[in-house]
């Protein structure tokens, strides 16, 4: 067993501070380029430049996230980026669009690459592509299974990256459409709108399913109590999720995550007390689930109650009166808590700023208090008060973060020879530096030094990172030092140290060539069918291809006939048929495919990427526009002088999403009319297929004029039903 990674996250400076005090082994964080979280605070370049130094001088990586799409417009500007990234020596960039990643790794071979969740990458065959392609690092779906990554481990050598803490996605990570189509904020380009954490209802056959409404709002994966077994298959690093979260938070998850893995590799125990779980759901959880990580029972891992904080039981509205409540309190209450009172339709929450108990005005209350608030909302006797921010936590928080307790240890050598300078070396792991003094040791006539005053003097390390670990001394007898001379001394040596602990090689770059078949110019038509029915209605009209899911593929099969692959398959299963794709590991395990719209192709490195690896026709992402496919193509002419082949869908049901979660058993859904309808009365039907549950967007896709993607190079459109 090896000690795993502890990755955590920052959105800002406050919160970088706050991981590394809580005792990460590596951060990620973002620019305020291409990041997947483009409402968090996020680092500008300069701050980045100190993030970087700041981390490096604890020993901490930092992991730059490039995570969206990847627009043709923008990679000049994104490799730009990518130069200042390397010029300032971040340990590694995290990717989501195949054509960047297979760019960077071409132009920056030494630039360690790791695979975004983003990627959708949860087999073997996915892993085992990225390795090959020089990649150092995984991050895998949050749905895989913890057996299945433990056959990964076992089958390949690159490192595998798990989300252990935060929030979950419904949505496999970068196969989720629905902000996009609903709002035009994609998640795919870091805007997410979070539709999941909005309220639905559920009609079955014109039925409502539902008493609750946040049907697709995840609880937080809280995965402490199973650390030891991923610990146990050698995974390399545990992801805390929480680049929008308060530094507060990213301390109090960093330090308990890094207990526990401390605990279990010192001693092989864990013990995590309700007291810190209680920490954790005071400062923020929807409440909490293993994940399908850990087999989460399907019908626990949505909280359809609320999509927010959940807060803390801290007491119940005892009465009303006029614009003040009485609350019995069940936990302690002060000045400067956020509390919620949840009613039965609506919740109502505030910042206290005065507490009454009885006649008195006090500061803080106690549990099994009697207490009266002002509060203008409307609410009812009996209702569940929370506390949702704890004053005292955040404070007692912020000072733990603020002492700055973090050091790195060191070791020192010192040498006083008389009629020689003072020599001193030091130790930080493999780092070693030598410094010595101008000033030529004496004999001491009358106060000889002492190793007691120059260790004194030497682990003065007060105001550095440093702390001494161990301090040997070889002196003569006799001699005199000036106290001054050590303290120059001192501060020489840590500066020359730190010199060498910040020194990196600088990465070379390379130019960037690509060999890619040519392909002829065509005007195809293609259809997509799930049911016997739909076949029968086209089969009489002029396709050249049609692609069939694998239910009814064997029933109608003939020479047109295309097998579609879904495309999450934890495990691939083997086959001669012409296949449609949806994910690398089926795009590196079939031969003769055509990769579909959820590879997410949106420029023209990603085509190439494709062709490369052998794909015959390369689907566009929903997500392009007319003026962004056109420019796709020009530039893909321009620096290849060679053809692509391209199909887009025109018509049909769009998915929006795609989901282990099961809808269907949850409410024991049964008819074939399913629907979920949002406050907006916008009605999104949904399937269960290929053991997933597909969520489609409500207005279907009809695109006319076709004969202008012709025009701009378009091989093939497709129709769906």
């Amino acid at each position: 067993m090896k000690k795993p990674e502890l990755l955590s996250p920052a959105g800002n400076m406050e919160s970088l501070y706050a991981a590394i005090e809580g005792g990460c082994d590596a951060i990620y964080l973002s620019g305020t380029l291409y990041g997947a979280r483009s409402y968090a605070a996020n680092f500008t370049n300069e701050q980045l430049k100190e993030a970087v130094s700041y981390a490096h001088m604890y020993n901490v990586k930092v992991y730059v996230t490039i995570n969206t799409l990847i627009y043709e417009a923008e990679v000049k500007r994104f490799l730009e980026y990518v130069d200042y990234l390397v010029s300032i020596f971040v340990d590694a960039v995290i990717v989501q669009d195949i054509g960047m990643m297979d760019l960077l790794r071409s132009i920056y071979p030494d630039l360690e690459i790791h695979a975004s969740t983003q990627m959708h990458i949860h087999n073997l065959e996915g892993v085992k592509l990225l390795e090959e392609l020089g990649l150092k690092r995984v991050v895998l779906a949050r749905e895989t299974p913890i057996e299945l990554i433990s056959e990964i481990k076992d089958n390949s050598s690159i490192e595998i990256e798990i989300f252990v803490h935060g929030a979950l996605c419904i949505s496999y990570s970068g196969q989720c459409l629905m902000s996009s189509l609903i709002g035009g904020r994609s998640g795919n380009r870091g805007t997410c709108a979070q539709c999941c954490r909005q309220p639905y209802d559920l009609y079955s056959d014109g039925k409502k399913q539902n008493k609750e409404q946040y049907l697709l709002s995840t609880k937080d994966l809280n995965t402490l109590d199973y650390i030891p077994s991923l610990m146990d298959i050698n995974v390399d690093s545990l992801k805390i999720e929480g680049r929008m979260k308060r530094p507060e938070y990213v301390y109090l998850i960093t330090s308990l995550y890094r207990k526990v893995i401390d605990s279990y590799f010192s001693s092989g125990k864990v013990e995590v007390s309700s007291l810190e779980q209680k920490e954790i759901e005071k400062i923020f959880h929807r409440g909490f689930s293993k994940g399908f990580l850990f087999h989460e029972e399907n019908n626990q891992f949505v909280n359809e109650f609320r999509p927010n904080h959940m807060g803390i039981p801290m007491g119940v509205v005892k009465d009303i009166k006029g614009s003040f409540v009485e609350i019995e309190l069940t936990d302690n209450l002060e000045i400067g808590d956020g509390i919620r009172i949840l009613g039965e339709k609506e919740d109502f929450g505030t910042t206290i700023d005065v507490i009454w108990k009885g006649k008195e005005k006090i500061k803080i209350a106690r549990k099994k208090d009697t207490v009266t608030i002002p509060f203008k909302e409307n609410v009812s006797k009996g209702s569940l008060v929370v506390k949702t921010t704890d004053k005292e936590q955040l404070e007692r928080l912020k000072d733990q973060i603020s002492k700055k307790l973090r050091k790195v240890p060191i070791s020192c050598f010192l040498e006083a020879k008389k009629g020689s300078p003072i020599r001193l070396k030091l130790e930080e792991g493999k780092c070693q530096c030598e410094v010595e003094s101008d000033f030529i040791v004496e004999e001491s006539s009358t106060s000889p030094m002492t190793k007691e005053r120059i260790k004194k003097q030497i682990e003065k390390l007060g105001g550095t990172v440093y702390s001494l670990k161990e301090l040997s001394i070889n002196m003569d007898d006799s001699i005199f030092i000036p106290i001054q001379k050590l303290n120059e001394l001192r501060r020489l040596g840590i500066e020359k140290l730190t010199e060498k602990r910040l020194f990196r090689d600088n990465i070379l770059k390379k130019e960037y060539h690509k060999n890619i078949p040519d392909f002829p110019l065509k005007k195809e038509r293609s259809v997509y069918v799930t049911t016997l029915e739909q076949y029968e209605k086209i089969k009489n009209k002029e396709y050249d291809e049609i692609y069939i899911d694998g239910c009814i593929f064997y029933e109608i099969r003939n020479s047109k006939s295309i097998l579609k692959i879904p495309r999450v398959q934890e495990h691939l299963k083997s086959t001669e048929e012409k296949v449609l794709v949806g994910e690398l590991g089926s795009v590196a395990y079939y031969k003769d495919s055509v990769s579909d719209f959820s590879l997410n192709v949106v420029n023209s490195y990603s085509i190439a990427f494709l062709h490369g690896l052998g794909v015959r026709k390369v689907t566009l992402s929903y997500e392009l526009n007319d003026y962004q496919i056109e420019r796709m193509i020009t530039e893909y002419h321009n620096r290849y002088k060679k053809n692509p082949c391209l199909e887009m869908i025109v018509s049909g049901p769009i998915e929006a999403m795609v989901m282990k979660y099961n809808l269907f058993e949850k409410y024991h859904l049964k008819g074939q009319n399913n629907k979920l309808v949002d406050k907006y009365h916008n009605q999104f039907p949904i399937k269960w297929k290929d053991g997933y549950v597909y969520i489609y967007h409500y207005q279907p896709r009809k695109l006319v004029d076709l004969e202008k993607y012709y025009a701009m190079g378009i091989t093939c459109l497709r129709d769906s039903f």
